[in-house]
């Protein structure tokens, strides 16, 4: 049995119900002995409460999710997503079923997914200017009305280590996302959709001026490099998970590499997955001559 003794809520207080959601589990936690704290998910502030936690619930929808893995995951700690959206890739867990889904993961009856996180770095004039980890996406585009901006990109594995350039993009933007964020941002740019617990990145040019750019994935053992070319038309900024930006400089160079921590999501597994896809997506057909 996993041993839980303190919890922290993420609450997303603009889903509905989530406040009310919020007083029950309380009620529940308590019964079985386990301290809580809450943390509300308002105005995409950053997480910066002090404390050792075991676990961690999430109270909304991916969003909230991901909010919770930049904090929780650099610390080791599991997060619990419950749905308070609409069918979400990764929230999963309906509210109605939290306690009865928690216990039988402390009975050791359901599985946590380990999923890769990107660790993104900037450099500006040879000094670290930020640093920080994602779970969905980072995304590099234009924040000016002129939106072609241009970029080179480049690689690197260490065992063995090669170094490869991958090209010059003249796009609107680039994301680098994970198998988890493949059916964000970057499924609707035309990239590829990953099984989430892959270790693989996409690399993927957004409205690219030539038609040959394509999106690309790379193992999670290489480092992208994305330099900024001296001379751009817009302004350009970095986001990371759709929810923390930062505004880049022409030369300015950022490295992204899989991050040394994982997100350790509890019952987002598999089925998931592929029922949101089948959900999300419309997908139909037969099996067996009756209704998929």
């Amino acid at each position: 049995m996993a041993e839980i003794k303190r919890a922290l809520l993420f609450i997303n207080l603009h889903k509905t119900n989530a406040q009310n959601l919020v007083g029950e589990m309380l009620q529940e936690l308590q019964k079985r002995y386990i301290e809580a704290d809450s943390f509300t998910f308002e105005n995409k502030r950053e997480f910066s409460r002090e404390g050792r936690y075991d676990l961690a619930f999430s109270l909304g929808g991916d969003g909230t999710v991901l909010f919770a893995a930049r904090a929780m995951a650099p610390l080791g700690i599991p997060i619990f997503p419950i749905n308070l959206g609409t069918l979400g890739f990764i929230a999963a867990v309906p509210p109605g079923e939290w306690a009865l889904v928690f216990d039988q993961w402390r009975d050791g009856k359901v599985g946590i997914s380990e999923r890769v996180m990107l660790d993104v770095a900037v450099e500006r004039r040879g000094k670290l200017l930020i640093r920080g980890v994602c779970l969905n996406d980072m995304v590099i585009s234009a924040s000016g009305i002129a939106k072609l901006i241009k970029l080179r990109v480049e690689s690197e594995t260490e065992f063995p280590r090669e170094y490869m350039r991958l090209g010059q993009y003249r796009s609107d933007g680039l994301i680098v996302a994970t198998p988890t964020g493949s059916t964000a941002y970057s499924v609707a740019a035309g990239g590829p959709i990953l099984e989430p617990e892959m270790e693989a990145f996409i690399i993927n040019p957004i409205c690219p001026f030539t038609l040959s750019n394509r999106p690309l994935v790379v193992s999670a053992r290489e480092t992208v490099f994305v330099e900024l070319e001296a001379e751009q038309r817009s302004g350009i900024l970095l986001t990371l998970d759709g929810q923390v930006t930062e505004p880049l400089e022409p030369g300015d160079r950022i490295l992204i590499r899989r991050a040394s921590c994982t997100a350790r999501l509890i019952a987002s597994n598999r089925r998931v997955f592929y029922n949101a896809l089948r959900t999300k997506l419309n997908w139909s057909g037969t099996w067996g001559g009756g209704d998929a």
